[in-house]
């Protein structure tokens, strides 16, 4: 049997195909070139926007746009690729009516329009919105490390550049002493000359300046670490106990459709006073004054659950565990708290009054104790290693805490919700689409790039969802 064969390579055609008879009706790129079709790219702040009328005649941003919309959807985020693909992708040829701007071109519009950019990403949910894909009543927050433009051997926290310092000493005193009986041994073919080590000491005191610059630098900030490519760029844990140079990615995310409502980006490894600023966030997106929030245990803070409260925010939070050195029946959470007499009973029966009040990292406790009882309780060396008793320290907003306590364990199963919502789409981002790095450096063109990646996983979830030309149908009635 012959196998199926193409045409010449040669072969002379009298009708051939338009470009756009190459493109299906339900390609994504019909969906991109109808979303930046319709939007106001003056009011959205992009620069040349409207045509200067002298000069050289601009790219109009909406064809560079649409191929950053595209580049991002399809895994090609270089602008340098991007420039590639113009000259060969049929798509981006359609999408692109054959334009084909240099790198530097395409580079340049995402550097200069960082605002406008993050403002496509919003207005897009303000469609999506307005086309009822958004539950409305409950969103899931949660936050994801992103690797930065930035190596761990350029990344230096004080100790690190205290124990480097230290072993250029270390260096140089080995270089001087061979100095010192360099004529001892000349015969010795693999020892460097004089001028040789003298070379090499002269570049290990340049690097020992270097580095007691950055550390005075550093002392004189009052910062802990530096970053000296990316000098936003913060060491943070990551998966399976590791650590990396990175951003913290924080996200609000819809529970019907897993649509990403807001992002932002942060250098602070925890996600500690994130969830009453992404929660508020959802709210402005969404329209309501009242909102179901998801989150897990990294946003368990009394301040943050206290403003949520304030907001009218109904928050299901996992509890923090923290385990002393007590037996399990001795924990805190075994002492009985009597709310009418404001004191606590413990496992033994004893009666603990309230003392002093104290503030921790801006949250107040008050510690009840009874020393007396403590010091003859058959039971002491089973609850507590402190000589004079057992201390039981009360946050202040204890009755709130319990109250949030209580509302997650009453909702096991919609708590259980918040993983698959949360997690979608950073599992598409950087699991499917390869997104686990940042390409651009700095925390305001990070953002940027944050809002261009979910820009582009909340246009290719409604193609899905209501398909290319549902989509079209929208936007043209706008």
């Amino acid at each position: 049997m012959a196998y199926i064969v193409g045409e010449s390579r040669k072969q002379i055609t009298l009708f051939t195909d338009s470009l756009d008879d190459m493109i299906a009706e339900d390609n994504h790129v019909r969906g991109i070139d109808a979303f930046v079709t319709s939007l106001d790219m003056s009011e959205l702040g992009f620069l040349k926007a409207e045509p200067m009328g002298i000069g050289r005649n601009p790219y109009d941003p909406r064809d560079l746009l649409k191929l950053y919309i595209y580049g991002y959807l399809n895994g090609i985020r270089s602008s340098r690729k991007l420039e590639t693909e113009t000259h060969r992708n049929i798509e981006l040829m359609w999408l692109l009516c054959k334009l084909r701007p240099d790198f530097k071109t395409i580079a340049d519009f995402r550097r200069d329009n960082k605002e406008a950019l993050i403002k496509v990403f919003k207005q897009f949910n303000v469609l999506c919105k307005n086309w009822g894909l958004f539950s409305e009543g409950l969103v899931a927050v949660d936050g994801s490390k992103f690797r930065a433009n930035n190596s761990k051997r350029s990344n230096y926290s004080q100790k690190k550049i205290k124990r480097n310092i230290e072993y250029l000493n270390e260096r140089i005193d080995d270089y001087m002493r061979a100095l010192d009986d360099s004529d001892e041994r000349e015969a010795e073919l693999t020892i460097p000359t004089a001028d040789e080590i003298r070379q090499r000491m002269s570049e290990l005191k340049e690097r020992k300046q270097d580095y007691e610059t950055m550390l005075n630098e550093m002392q004189a900030q009052g910062i802990k670490e530096l970053s000296t490519t990316d000098p936003d760029a913060r060491m943070m844990s990551v998966n399976n106990n590791g650590v990396d140079v990175c951003y913290n990615v924080q996200t609000a995310v819809d529970a019907k459709h897993k649509l990403v409502l807001d992002c932002e980006v942060i250098n602070n490894p925890t996600d500690h006073g994130q969830l009453n600023i992404m929660a508020n966030r959802a709210k402005e997106v969404l329209g309501v004054e009242e909102l179901d929030v998801l989150a897990d245990k990294g946003y368990y803070s009394t301040n943050e659950l206290v403003k949520c409260e304030e907001s009218q925010i109904t928050t299901y939070v996992a509890k923090q565990q923290h385990h002393g050195h007590q037996e399990e029946e001795f924990r805190g959470d075994r002492f009985t708290y009597d709310s009418e007499k404001d004191l606590y009973i413990c496992p033994a029966g004893h009666e603990l009054y309230p003392g002093k009040t104290r503030k921790v990292n801006d949250v107040e406790y008050r510690d009840y104790k009874n020393h007396r009882a403590c010091k003859n309780c058959e039971l002491k060396e089973r609850c507590t290693r402190n000589q004079k008793g057992r201390i039981i320290s009360r946050n202040l907003h204890q009755e709130l805490l319990d109250k949030v306590d209580r509302r997650t364990e009453d909702n096991k199963a919609l708590y259980r919700m918040r993983q698959m919502i949360v997690e979608h789409p950073f599992g598409t981002i950087k699991r499917q689409w390869g997104f686990g790095h940042f390409l651009t450096r700095g925390l305001s063109s990070v953002k940027t790039e944050a809002s261009l990646t979910f820009l582009a996983y909340n246009l290719r979830r409604v193609m899905n969802i209501l398909g290319v030309e549902g989509m079209k149908m929208r936007l043209n009635t706008i």
